[in-house]
């Protein structure tokens, strides 16, 4: 990262050469010319400056379901934005190489200003912008600024964490913010401690924060083998959520993939999921989806009434059905918890025959999603067209200059991979997408990659 540092907000003096950081619970005193725990905090000339602004991955055109959202604008594209640090340090944790600074590769990193992510958004007619990956909580002044200016050019922002946070910065995220979608790792305090280095009722008090606003919010829980995948375990959150958030909001269980410290362990089995969605709807849940699941009529949501498929969904996508633009059921009228239902836009089919290159791309159990990444870039807008394999599916995919990658997941279990083609200069390299939160920074060779 830059060296260059920008005044922070949420700190007070602690003595004359040293300030205590008040945006997350640690409340961390840095010395001088030192930083706090997240790494991208720290103490010049007895004032707490922020050394991450503007710093970010890759700007990633991702899905709105990659960030454990159902009910806000199904299958919506949206501009996905992480940065570098954390204020925790999970054992776990699925984007370590990024969220933990000793592993960080600078090469992996862009600098962008509020103005340039907005304009990104604009050209590539994305409409809502996702703060997803390490956690934006650290990224606090560049996501409020980014956001503010986002919500005057009529883009949706969307707050992807772990919410370790304290009380005045977020009730400056609610003004700014449209979407919440926050995970608890468990309710258990001890498990907070030992396996994420942070506390576990500051989590609680954000959450019931936000849904005393008008905000809105989705919850989920990262279900890990040997760590919080018991019934006990599980039936502490539902019940947690059930008394102080209540039976509507949408709770997603989500598969763990082996990462970081924690790679002893194979993947959430998925029957693992099923039986705690089972003991959520046994306790009242209306809304319980399960997360990095790839099944056909496994997280459909359904009318209350008339029991009519809504939204069909698999894996990350979304086919918006029986709904009008007011979000009521079109067979029966009632009314939906589906907000802006109609707000993704679909992409043309291309016929166009002859291309100059492809890359082939081919499903397996464990990898069915990936990032396309445009390697070797022009100064102009360039035209993919991708192709199904297995089903009869085609689209026509266009990059506005400046946004360089984007996701491909898996859409039925009919589909055995895909084709991408393109005529221009531009070169394409695929980055295997382990888990939906996942921002992969290198090729991890469990795809079969073609160029013509």
């Amino acid at each position: 990262m830059k060296p260059n540092s920008r005044a922070a907000q949420h700190w007070i003096p602690f003595n004359q050469q040293r300030a205590e950081c008040r945006l997350c619970p640690r409340h961390c005193r840095p010395k001088q010319n030192r930083k706090g725990f997240c790494g991208v905090r720290g103490t010049e000339n007895g004032e707490i400056r922020t050394f991450n602004y503007g710093q970010s991955l890759a700007a990633t055109e991702e899905i709105i379901e990659t960030e454990a959202v159902n009910h806000f604008s199904p299958s919506a594209r949206i501009l996905s934005m992480g940065n570098v640090g954390c204020m925790m340090a999970c054992s776990f944790c699925q984007n370590w190489e990024t969220s933990q600074i000793k592993h960080l590769d600078t090469k992996s990193i862009r600098h962008y200003t509020p103005e340039q992510l907005v304009s990104l958004c604009l050209e590539n007619n994305i409409p809502i912008i996702s703060w997803t990956y390490n956690d934006p909580v650290v990224w606090h002044e560049f996501v409020i600024e980014t956001s503010q200016l986002a919500q005057k050019n009529g883009i949706k922002t969307l707050y992807k964490s772990a919410f370790y946070i304290e009380k005045s910065p977020v009730e400056e995220l609610i003004d700014c913010i449209d979407i919440f979608s926050l995970s608890l790792k468990s309710l258990n305090a001890e498990f907070y401690q030992k396996q994420t280095k942070a506390k576990l009722q500051p989590v609680l008090d954000r959450i019931q924060q936000v849904a005393a606003s008008s905000r809105h919010l989705e919850l989920s829980q990262l279900v890990i083998p040997e760590l919080n995948d018991q019934n006990q375990d599980i039936e502490q959150t539902i019940d947690w959520i059930i008394q102080h958030v209540g039976i509507n909001v949408p709770l997603h269980f989500v598969a763990f993939h082996p990462a970081y410290q924690y790679t002893h362990v194979e993947r959430t089995p998925l029957n693992t999921l099923k039986r705690a969605r089972a003991l959520a709807h046994a306790k009242g849940m209306k809304y319980v989806y399960l997360g990095n699941a790839y099944e056909s009529d496994l997280n459909d949501t359904l009318c209350s009434n008339c029991h009519i498929p809504l939204v069909k969904r698999y894996g990350l996508h979304a086919d918006v059905q029986n709904l009008d633009s007011q979000s009521h059921c079109t067979q029966c009228g009632t009314l939906s918890p589906i907000i802006n239902p109609l707000l993704a836009i679909q992409y043309p089919e291309n016929h166009q025959q002859t291309f100059s290159q492809q890359l082939e791309i081919h499903w397996d159990n464990e990898v069915q999603s990936t990032h396309i990444l445009q390697t070797k870039h022009q100064e102009k807008t360039d035209t993919l067209q991708i192709h199904s394999l297995g089903i009869t599916h085609n689209q026509t995919k266009t990059l506005a200059q400046g946004l360089d990658r984007f996701i491909i997941s898996r859409r039925s279990e009919s589909e055995t991979g895909v084709i991408i083609r393109w005529n221009s200069e531009c070169n394409y390299q695929s980055l295997v997408v382990l888990d939906r939160a996942h921002y992969p920074v290198e090729p991890l060779g469990k795809i079969i990659v073609k160029t013509e």
